[in-house]
């Protein structure tokens, strides 16, 4: 009984889960460049680790190594994949750090001072980043679990007692490497890949749009509705990707689309929308009230003016003649919100309006001529540039019909070209040159789509593209680096970590 209750449970669960209206998955062929990139900036915070002084003795030998600095570290061999339940897990194997510090020895009565060059050989480095969704729905490192080890010393030794202190080496080294072990896992290595992680690489993943104004009209929310789910292959993420009126914040259009799918992993990343993502956002252009057109006098175009004062002659020629030369208006109102058909021969929005033909006199109310509906298909094609999902609209069918009779409906015929020519020259160029201007997809500053191939299927698009670092990872996290969190050893949070001794 309890089993059958947990799966009537399980069952009423993903019949009220929310669908996503956009899906980005992130492929095992980008971990590459971002590998490449983000070895660059840990070079660089590996770099500004201190390591404190290191005191001994062995019989009559004493020995004091102060002002460790490092001034190297080459990252040879290193791997960076996916991995269930860690999500990215970056593995850094042999690597090295050339050290120099100040040396003080004494060996009974002989005294010997100067600075010593040593490396740092054999180092590991295994970092798991876990990655989550916070409470607002933006994607971060929950947690950076680390560990790291040295397995090699060895220090150059000179000056005048070189020969004597030289077999004694062994000690200052060993100690060294003892000392560098503890601090890679405790207070140096580790806590820098602790900070990077949920800090700075944090400060970076601060930069995606969660939920934020399109332009002055609408909004969208591309707040992620579960936590990253990754793969030995991949890291999938689902958002809401849905528009809403700024007006009406709160508004939210049922999800009732086809869940978009992805399958491929040919491309560094695939993006995928559903028929919900445009409808939203084309109702929230609707309740906006931005789905309006008024022409009046001059805006008309002349010939189409013509062509319309010809038409109503008889209407016009039975009015006052205060009203015959009056300016002509031309009204275009969309009555419901358009809708979006994707298929896998291409992409169509249907749209349906009413048109009202009418003359305006000066400070007298207008006189309507005429009124009809226009129903029309346009075609839609999608491209990814930069951050930006971008359309191009064409108007493909076109027809005016009237409302009250089919009589009407025939007389109407003779002005389906000009209305026609009308949308195409006055009113599809406004319409894209919005469209063009596009929506940016969730995706960190600095980082841009390129060689993008769109596809559709039943009820969703998909575009795969590589990516591309238009700004260096450092020039993007120092810009948005926490003013109060320069130093890691500021960190609150220890890192869990272990170290190979």
């Amino acid at each position: 009984m309890a089993l059958f209750r947990a799966l009537i449970l399980a069952l009423l669960a993903g019949a009220h889960a929310e669908l996503p209206g956009c899906k980005i998955r992130i492929t095992s062929k980008a971990l590459e460049l971002v590998k490449q990139e983000g070895l660059r900036f840990l070079e660089q915070e590996l770099e500004t680790v201190t390591i404190p002084d290191l005191r001994g003795s062995e019989g009559h030998f004493f020995y004091n190594i102060s002002e460790v600095k490092v001034t190297e570290l080459q990252l040879t061999f290193s791997e960076l994949h996916f991995q269930p339940d860690q999500e990215l897990v970056l593995q850094i194997n042999n690597a090295s750090w050339g050290l120099r510090f100040r040396r003080q020895l004494l060996y009974w009565f002989f005294y010997d001072g100067g600075y010593i060059n040593a490396s740092a050989e054999g180092v590991s480095i295994h970092t798991a980043l876990q990655l989550s969704r916070d409470t607002i729905g933006r994607i971060k490192v929950s947690n950076v679990s680390c560990q790291a080890s040295v397995s090699r010393m060895h220090a150059a030794f000179g000056g005048t007692f070189k020969k004597v202190y030289e077999f004694l080496s062994t000690f200052i080294t060993s100690g060294m490497r003892f000392l560098l072990n503890q601090q890679a896992a405790t207070s140096q290595i580790c806590p820098v890949l602790y900070h990077a992680g949920t800090v700075l690489l944090n400060s970076l993943l601060d930069t995606v749009p969660v939920r934020g104004a399109v332009d002055e009209l609408v909004g969208i929310d591309y707040s992620l509705l579960k936590d990253p789910v990754a793969s030995t292959s991949n890291l999938d993420m689902e958002f809401r990707g849905a528009f809403y009126p700024l007006t009406e914040a709160n508004w939210s259009l049922p999800n009732r689309a086809v869940e978009p799918q992805l399958q491929e992993e040919e491309r560094m990343v695939y993006v995928a929308f559903s028929e919900f993502f445009f409808d939203s956002a084309m109702e929230s252009y609707f309740r906006a009230g931005a789905l309006k057109l008024s022409l009046v006098g001059d805006k008309v175009p002349h010939d189409l003016d013509m062509v319309l004062r010809a038409s109503y002659f008889g209407s016009i020629v039975l009015m006052s003649p205060a009203v015959i030369d009056s300016p002509l208006k031309l009204a275009l109102r969309v009555t419901e919100p358009p809708r979006c058909t994707i298929k896998p021969s291409g992409t169509t929005v249907s749209v349906t309006a009413s048109v009202t033909i009418a003359l305006v006199p000066p400070k007298q109310p207008e006189v309507q001529l005429s009124s009809m509906i226009m129903d029309a298909r346009l075609s839609a094609k999608m491209a990814l540039q930069g951050k930006a999902l971008r359309t191009q609209l064409d108007l493909r069918r076109f027809r005016i019909y009237s409302n009250q009779s089919a009589l009407e409906s025939l007389a109407l015929i003779p002005l389906q070209t000009p209305l026609k020519t009308l949308l195409q020259i006055a009113v599809m160029p406004m319409l894209n040159e919005r469209t063009w201007r596009g929506v940016q997809i969730p995706l960190p500053e600095g980082i841009d789509f390129v060689r993008e191939v769109v596809r559709n299927h039943a009820g969703f698009l998909t575009i795969g593209a590589d990516l591309h670092f238009a700004k260096g990872l450092r020039e993007v996290i120092e810009k948005n680096r926490p003013a109060d969190t320069r130093d890691p050893r500021t960190s609150s949070a220890p890192p869990p970590s272990t170290a190979a001794v």
